[in-house]
């Protein structure tokens, strides 16, 4: 029996448009567009996170190979700072097509809403679970963020990223709390933003001891 979506679902000159990276406290939320080949089936398309790293791995690999178009986008943390994490999204669903060679006459977005777009859109719900170039882009998009969390574990030891990709884990909080915020983490989520107003509480404060042994230690150099 095949495993994942039917690929006879597979349109022409159809866009399947994806995201990952909404949740995490840090790290860019990245999209994929994908038009896949209806020529050219691709056995196992699913929900990204239904499927094992290891076959999400093969497949990505599979989807460059065979499809006619793919493209990833991405809204860094600064934007999504800047714009919040829903703009930032379609900020970066928007790149992701744009960037296709093959221009799609329909793009499908998985959500409930889409991005402004050139060509007509359709926001499908769960559309990951159930289209085929959906699938394709959720593959994409996860593979992608999923290898640069693990280059900024090692840039930023101590966190876990590489296993939790920046989600609010406990592991994740904890480390927050004990080492405070990278430049990686997005300011603008609740957690981040309570540790740095946190932290700066902690500045105050050692910055007011220090001022006030520094009176003390001169009124008893002046007795």
């Amino acid at each position: 029996m095949q495993m994942g979506l039917d690929f006879s679902l597979v349109e022409a000159l159809v866009a399947g448009v994806d995201e990952v990276g909404r949740g995490p406290l840090c790290g860019p939320v990245v999209t994929a567009a994908v038009i896949l080949d209806p020529a050219r089936p691709i056995l196992g398309l699913n929900d990204s996170k239904k499927l094992s790293e290891a076959r999400r791995e093969r497949l990505f690999d599979e989807i460059c190979e065979k499809s006619l178009a793919w493209c990833i986008g991405r809204a860094e943390v600064e934007e999504i700072d800047q714009l919040n994490i829903l703009h930032a999204t379609m900020l970066a669903m928007q790149r992701a097509v744009q960037g296709l060679s093959v221009t799609p006459l329909l793009a499908l977005i998985d959500g409930n809403r889409c991005p402004a777009l050139a060509m007509p859109s359709r926001a499908v719900i769960q559309g990951d679970g159930q289209v085929p170039a959906i699938a394709a882009a959720s593959i994409l998009a996860k593979v992608s963020r999923d290898r640069e969390m693990r280059l900024l574990d090692v840039q930023y030891p101590g966190y876990g990223l590489a296993q939790h990709k920046g989600y609010p884990t406990a592991v994740h909080m904890e480390a927050l709390q004990r080492l405070g915020a990278t430049p990686i983490h997005r300011r603008s989520f609740a957690p981040v933003r309570l540790r740095l107003e946190q932290h700066a509480q902690e500045e105050q404060a050692l910055a007011a001891h220090i001022a006030y042994v520094a009176r003390l230690n001169a009124l008893v150099a002046q007795g």
